[in-house]
C-alpha cells in the first residue's frame, strides 16, 4: 500500500483551484460577464418586473442550480467542439446579437445572446457537456422575453377562442350575454379579454415550472419532457377559460370592481393551482412510461 505525505495531498487538492482561477479562465469569465450582463440587466428591468416575466428571477435562480447540479453529477469530459460547426452557430448569433443591440429590440437580442452563448460553450467544451445539461439550458431560456409579434399571433386567436367559448356557454345557460372580438357584454358590464387572461403567460410559467418538476422528478428523461411541455399547453388554455367564465360570474353578480379587485386575482391563483393538480396527474399517470423509456437499454 502507498502512502501520501499531508504535503502531496495538500498540493493535489489546491492543484485544481489554482487550474480554475488560471488567467484564461478568468479572462473567460470576465468576457462572458461582459457579454451577458448589459442583455440580462435589461431583461431583469423591462421584463421580470411585469405579469408576464415576474416567473424570470425564479427560473433563472433554479436554473442556475440546476446546471451546476448536473455539471457536478455528470462530470461531462470536456473536449473543445468541432470548429466549423461553431463558427455556424456562433457567427449567426453574435451577428443578429449586434444588430437587435443597435436597433433596441430586447427579444432578439436577448435569445441571440443565449444563442451565442450555448454556442461558444460547445466550441470550448464539446458537445458531450451540452448534452449532459440540456434540460436547464431549454428551463433557462424561459427567463428570456419573448417577440411581441410572437405574443400577438399567439394570444389573438386564443383570446377570441377563449371570449367566444365563454359567452357560448354563460348563453346556453340563460345570461344576458354577448361578445364582440375579444369584448364581452355581460348584462350593463362590459369586459375586454386581455393578454394576461388569453393564457401565454400561463403558459409559459406553467410550462417551466413543470419542465423544473420534470427535472427534479424524472431528471433528464426526454419523454417526460416532451409530454408535460406539451400538456402544459391545452391545461394552461382550458384553466384560463374556466378562469374568465369565473370573472364575468362574479363581475356579473359583484359589480366590475370586484371582478377586477381581490377577486380578480384570486381566481388566477385558483386557476393556477388547479393547472398545477391537473399537470401532477398527468405526470402520476404517464409515470409508467417515463420509467420504461428510461429504464431501456441503449443499443
Amino acid at each position: 500500500m502507498k502512502f501520501e505525505s499531508p504535503t502531496s495531498l495538500m498540493q493535489a487538492a489546491v492543484l485544481p483551484s489554482r487550474r480554475l482561477f488560471a488567467v484564461p479562465n478568468i479572462v473567460l469569465a470576465v468576457g462572458c460577464a461582459a457579454f451577458i450582463a448589459p442583455t440580462m440587466l435589461e431583461v431583469a428591468r423591462e421584463t421580470w418586473s411585469t405579469e408576464q416575466g415576474g416567473h424570470g428571477p425564479l427560473v433563472f435562480a433554479t436554473g442556475i442550480w440546476a446546471l451546476w447540479r448536473e455539471l457536478k453529477a455528470e462530470k461531462p469530459q470536456s473536449r473543445p467542439g468541432r470548429l466549423v460547426p461553431s463558427l455556424l452557430m456562433l457567427a449567426p448569433a453574435l451577428t443578429l446579437f449586434v444588430l437587435a443591440r443597435i436597433t433596441g429590440i430586447l427579444e432578439i437580442e436577448a435569445f441571440a445572446m443565449y444563442g451565442g452563448l450555448i454556442a461558444g460553450a460547445y466550441l470550448l467544451f464539446g458537445g458531450a457537456v451540452i448534452r449532459s445539461i440540456w434540460l436547464p439550458l431549454v428551463y433557462l431560456a424561459f427567463t428570456l422575453p419573448p417577440p411581441d409579434t410572437v405574443v400577438a399571433a399567439v394570444t389573438q386567436p386564443i383570446k377570441i377562442a377563449i371570449s367566444t367559448g365563454a359567452v357560448t356557454v354563460l348563453h346556453a345557460l340563460g345570461y344576458p350575454i354577448a361578445s364582440s372580438g375579444v369584448t364581452i357584454q355581460i348584462g350593463q358590464y362590459e369586459l375586454l379579454v386581455a393578454a394576461a387572461c388569453a393564457g401565454l403567460n400561463s403558459i409559459v410559467t406553467l410550462t417551466a415550472l413543470c419542465l423544473f418538476y420534470v427535472y427534479l422528478r424524472h431528471r433528464s428523461n426526454f419523454v417526460a419532457f416532451l409530454v408535460i411541455a406539451v400538456a402544459a399547453i391545452p391545461v394552461a388554455v382550458l384553466s384560463n377559460f374556466v378562469r374568465v367564465l369565473v370573472l364575468v360570474l362574479i363581475t356579473y353578480y359583484f359589480g366590475d370592481a370586484a371582478g377586477q379587485g381581490f377577486l380578480h386575482d384570486f381566481a388566477g391563483l385558483v386557476m393556477f393551482s388547479t393547472a398545477l393538480v391537473v399537470m401532477f396527474g398527468i405526470d402520476k399517470l404517464a409515470s409508467p412510461l417515463f420509467r420504461s423509456r428510461q429504464g431501456r437499454p441503449s443499443k
